[in-house]
């Protein structure tokens, strides 16, 4: 109840932005279409990476289980209170219903967000040089598939290091320690975040067991491809911010869509993501409109796939434990 009181206040606050950003739907009809369907396709590739993620820390050669379970969990989490705890719930049972252990699909679940949630934030760290160094702005495909390929290499080289060695973990836990006890007014300050974060870092590793080299690559698959998908919504409304800056606008927006008040961050990412662009350098109605093709490929279009994908679901797996023979991935 208090959950639901707070999303309502929190959507009443940010109402304003979230009108003007619905309020630019007439622009869409002047998008140059060949970038907006690349930012579906984008999207499209990110949930693909997604799924991969899940598979192997299920440890699965399946794909329908899977897919259906995240398109699912994702749909119910962005309808339905609880956000992210209601769509582990949901992905958890499902996968249960399939044949997978209920506690251990759970686990893996965790496993793949935190990856997620990591190659996110390490994205503007590896991105750091270029923002400094001011990266020209050139908006040929060809020119932002090298962005990709480059992303997707640091991205990868980071988890080695990260998976690897403790090091750079308790640095960054002591970092982040550091900034967290000196911004924010805490009657109890944090200690040993270093030591929490390795924790994490273990129990991840041990989840995806030998194989989480290709997690790696899968979680930074998800994370590029995510962010190639707003670079193409920029360019496809006309808009040509620095792409490196567009990284700081892009974490922003994925750390705001895990605030728990409303579904999927809805209301927070948009005011985020709008102002964060302005930012970059991008003017206001081309930042709206960026913003509204971006969240439709992201947030909107997935919901009714999540619902035709529980329905499938539901019919290939009627009744509760129905088990699926599966291979080890």
């Amino acid at each position: 109840m208090v959950q639901l009181l707070a999303g309502g206040i929190a959507i009443y606050l940010l109402l304003p932005s979230l009108l003007s950003v619905f309020g630019q739907w007439r622009s869409l009809s002047h998008l140059d279409w060949p970038f907006a369907l690349l930012t579906v396709a984008c999207e499209i590739t990110a949930y693909v990476c997604v799924w991969q993620l899940d598979r192997i820390a299920l440890r699965t050669k399946e794909w329908f289980p899977v897919i259906a379970a995240q398109l699912s969990a994702n749909t119910a989490g962005r309808v339905l209170p609880g956000g992210g705890a209601t769509a582990t719930a949901v992905a958890s049972s499902m996968l249960g219903r399939a044949g997978f252990e209920p506690g251990e699909a759970a686990a893996a679940l965790a496993a793949s967000t935190f990856l997620q949630l990591g190659t996110t934030l390490a994205l503007p760290v590896v991105v750091l040089p270029a923002v400094i160094g001011g990266a020209p702005v050139d908006h040929s495909l060809g020119t932002a598939a090298t962005l990709g390929a480059v992303l997707f290499a640091l991205l990868l080289a980071a988890g080695a290091v990260v998976f690897t060695t403790d090091e750079p973990v308790e640095l960054a836990g002591r970092a982040l320690q550091w900034l967290l006890n000196r911004t924010l007014r805490r009657r109890n300050h944090l200690k040993n975040l270093g030591g929490m974060l390795l924790e994490y870092r273990d129990f991840v590793r041990k989840t995806l067991g030998a194989r989480w080299q290709a997690a790696v690559a899968a979680a930074a698959g998800t994370t590029v491809f995510d962010y190639l998908a707003l670079l193409a919504a920029l360019r496809a409304v006309g808009a040509d911010p620095r792409p490196s800056l567009v990284v700081l606008a892009y974490t922003a927006a994925e750390l705001l869509a895990l605030i728990p008040f409303t579904p999927g961050g809805l209301g927070f990412v948009e005011s985020g993501l709008v102002g964060t662009l302005k930012v970059a350098g991008v003017p206001a109605a081309d930042a709206l409109a960026a913003t509204l093709t971006y969240r439709l490929a992201s947030f909107w279009l997935p919901l009714p796939a999540g619902a035709v994908a529980y329905v499938l679901f539901r019919r290939r797996y009627p009744d509760e434990g129905a088990a699926i023979s599966r291979q080890p991935a």
